[in-house]
């Protein structure tokens, strides 16, 4: 775990635990919160995929192609995301109560895996998401605890790595890093998540709306305090600062390659000059790019940068400054048919989709839905001059709903479930209050 410079994310999908683990990278973070629609076929068949990778015998064999997909000797070290507190497991009940999702993948990947990667000289390592406070901190490190107690194993035997992807978490992180001394390696820059907590905890105040979703990058002042502060709290006590996602998917097209790789560039050297220990990425067509930036940039032969410390200081006042910048119609139109194919994507079993050239999971899909909400609610002027309402957004919504038809076709369109995430996009972005999560509305669909 002392080099952890990459990082790549997805799935828990056979093929795709398989590629990730077998790509050069450092660690390989299986996903069963945002990249995953937690459907119950797809969280058993998760369970079986992580089990199998822990024990190193996973393969596959493409039903079309009988292509066959094997690990390698030497594959990534793997660490298990689970779900956030905030979603149930309707599946699984105790005393006629669902059991939180988070609990079930915890205790199901550490209790049928934690003595095989002892073997392998690794062990059960997760990332915990959604924190909102150190008070959940506190309630994991209780639950961690008891489980270990449970298994008879060394206390510090499960790591943690907390993401900090929500307003109220930032604010909390020496206290959060406190209450889980026990199990905590490091903090992570959930940048997309934060995008979205941000706009859903200042949702009241006019002055903090957000402009185009793609104007809003980590050098913007308010994310690059974020992040400078995370780096510092977590190089004070001696746990690592990770980096966030590129999101970007490799393209066949030279040109567009050339700027999608340009992007990917400038958000890692930057990651690198803050002081991150090291950053994720979304696809495996990445991964020698963005090794080749960080061990060119990082010090002669350092695996990490624990020891740098950042002399700027950080303010309230810079975490909630917010960016001002141009707000589009265009902008607001993609939001839509993004929200559109992703509530589409998710309710059909699919929780990490290719849209439009970025891999988008129910974080990016979030900071969609809740932009369109935050502009209707305080009438938001576009540059075009049009004022952001309830009819312009239904306008624009039947508009780009005939947009999206014409790009799927009408096999993929009357197969699919567009006309149902239709009705759950303008359900919860009319809503009078903005609903807490995407996933919670959607959850009753699968």
């Amino acid at each position: 775990m002392l080099d952890r410079r990459l990082e790549i994310t997805g799935p828990v999908d056979r093929k795709m635990i398989i590629n990730a683990l077998n790509s050069n990278v450092n660690v390989f973070m299986a996903d069963f919160e945002d990249s995953l629609s937690p459907t119950w076929e797809n969280i058993q068949n998760g369970m079986i995929n992580m089990r199998d990778a822990a024990h190193r015998t996973i393969s596959f064999q493409h039903r079309v192609t009988q292509k066959k997909y094997n690990l390698n000797s030497n594959p990534a070290t793997l660490m298990c995301r689970v779900r956030g507190l905030h979603l149930k497991e309707k599946h699984i009940s105790l005393d006629g109560t669902s059991m939180y999702g988070a609990l079930v993948d915890f205790a199901m990947y550490l209790f049928h895996n934690h003595e095989v990667l002892k073997g392998f000289g690794t062990g059960p390592y997760f990332y915990i998401p959604k924190l909102q406070s150190y008070k959940e901190a506190e309630l994991w490190s209780q639950v961690i605890s008891f489980c270990e107690d449970e298994l008879g194993l060394d206390r510090g035997t499960v790591r943690v790595t907390c993401l900090i992807e929500t307003l109220p978490a930032v604010f909390q992180m020496e206290e959060i890093l406190y209450f889980l001394k026990d199990h905590i390696v490091g903090l992570n820059c959930g940048r997309w998540d934060y995008i979205f907590s941000y706009i859903k905890t200042l949702q009241a105040f006019p002055e903090k709306i957000l402009p185009d979703r793609q104007l809003i990058t980590m050098d913007k002042p308010f994310l690059s305090s974020y992040s400078t502060l995370l780096v510092n709290t977590c190089h004070k006590r001696g746990a690592f600062g990770m980096g966030g996602m590129a999101a970007f998917v490799p393209s066949k097209d030279h040109e567009e390659n050339r700027k999608i790789l340009s992007k990917v560039k400038k958000d890692k050297l930057f990651e690198i000059e803050n002081g991150h220990d090291g950053t994720w990425i979304a696809h495996p067509g990445l991964a020698d790019f963005v090794n080749e930036i960080f061990h060119k940039n990082f010090k002669s032969l350092q695996t990490n940068q624990l020891d740098f410390m950042s002399e700027v200081s950080t303010t309230a006042n810079d975490l909630l400054s917010g960016y001002k910048g141009a707000s589009s119609e265009e902008c607001l139109r993609l939001n839509i048919r993004i929200s559109l194919k992703y509530i589409e994507s998710w309710i059909g079993g699919v929780g990490c989709a290719a849209i439009y050239g970025l891999m988008e999971d129910a974080a990016t899909a979030e900071i969609s839905r809740t932009s369109i909400w935050q502009w209707i609610k305080h009438k938001n002027k576009l540059d075009n001059g049009k004022i952001v309402d309830k009819n312009l957004f239904l306008s624009c919504l039947e508009e780009e709903f005939q947009n999206v038809k014409n790009e799927v076709g009408n096999d993929r369109f009357y197969n699919g479930n567009f006309t149902r995430a239709k009705t759950i996009l303008e359900e919860i972005t009319l809503s009078e209050n903005l609903e807490d999560f995407l996933t919670l509305k959607a959850y009753g669909e699968l």
